[in-house]
């Protein structure tokens, strides 16, 4: 499923961004299940390499800390997408919408 996503976002952009923008298209695939493609999972690996070399950690609690990050965020950005965004100061209260509603004759 990841592959098929990935390629399907290297058909579409691949050339456009090589031939517009000379550099290079890596798509990254998540799902909202917390699942990572083949080349998201590299830039992973990639990166927690690079974090744990140079803040002297351990490269299993930087991919570790890294992935978390990644699912936690993946699911709150899920969550706001189908709930919408709480904020403190509310904008309009309900009693105070104009919705405009017209009665209708059954």
């Amino acid at each position: 499923m990841y592959r098929a996503h990935e390629q399907e976002k290297k058909r579409m952009y691949n050339q456009r961004v090589i031939q517009v923008e000379h550099a290079t298209f890596t798509p990254l695939v998540f799902s909202t299940s917390g699942g990572v493609g083949p080349e998201a999972d590299k830039l992973l690996r990639n990166l927690a390499n690079r974090i744990s070399a140079k803040r002297q950690e351990t490269y299993s609690h930087v991919i570790s800390f890294l992935r978390r990050r990644y699912r936690f965020d993946l699911l709150r950005t899920s969550v706001i997408s189908l709930r919408g965004h709480r904020s403190l100061n509310k904008s309009h209260r309900l009693k105070d919408l104009d919705l405009n509603l017209e009665k209708v004759a059954y």
